[in-house]
């Protein structure tokens, strides 16, 4: 019988790596289904929380934050589009693409939890972003993404409205900082092993097989 397993995996809605990190996890848990039934916790991560509400440009955000030129980070996005093409994901870049502050779409992914439905808001949101290029700061796409994910849409829009559930994710961002994350995808298997980075499959599944092999 499969054993329940948690994973937590802090990221980011704007995280390309975040997006080829779930799904090299996903191919490794599907290589694992007859051992293992995972359970999976988005936990919130802001690559820019500082950000205005129109956003800023991608390849500017990335020449400002890590000094790569325009050339550069063109080259480097061409892989990311690679590796997220490995695992059936089609992720769409332009001259004009902006990265936003995400701070509400983890408000909805905390409620979201709640109601049983997170990881589906969770891949909604990460394609509404990369693929179809939508900003993740607008409450119309937020609440569409919400209502793909089986969530009503009428209450995803009262939460968004109300700010609630702002300082649970502040407070859960602030933790997962003194944890030592400072970077994402940053995934915690069992609550006791930590992989950093997109790692390929076979680093999920080698970890994970070793929290099932130390709790038997």
């Amino acid at each position: 019988m499969p054993r329940t397993i948690t994973i937590d995996f802090v990221s980011d809605v704007s995280c390309p790596w975040c997006v080829i990190g779930l799904g090299n996890l996903d191919v490794a848990l599907k290589r694992l289904e007859d051992l293992v039934e995972p359970v999976i916790r988005f936990q919130p991560f802001e690559l820019n929380p500082g950000l205005p509400p129109e956003g800023e440009n991608r390849y500017d955000n990335v020449a400002r934050k890590y000094g790569t030129g325009h050339a550069q980070a063109k080259a480097n996005r061409e892989r990311q589009r690679d590796l997220a093409a490995k695992v059936g994901f089609d992720m769409v870049t332009t001259e004009d693409s902006r990265f936003y502050n995400t701070f509400d779409a983890h408000r909805l992914l905390y409620w979201a939890q709640g109601e049983g439905r997170q990881p589906a808001l969770k891949r909604a949101l990460l394609a509404a972003y990369h693929t179809d290029m939508q900003a993740p700061n607008d409450h119309e796409v937020l609440e569409a993404a919400a209502a793909s994910a089986g969530l009503d849409r009428a209450a995803a829009r009262e939460v968004l409205a109300s700010g609630r559930y702002a300082d649970e994710v502040r407070e859960t961002e602030q933790a997962w900082l003194r944890a030592g994350v400072t970077g994402v995808p940053a995934v915690v298997v069992d609550g006791r092993y930590l992989i950093s980075g997109a790692q390929p499959p076979e680093a999920f599944e080698q970890v994970i097989r070793k929290a099932l092999s130390e709790a038997a």
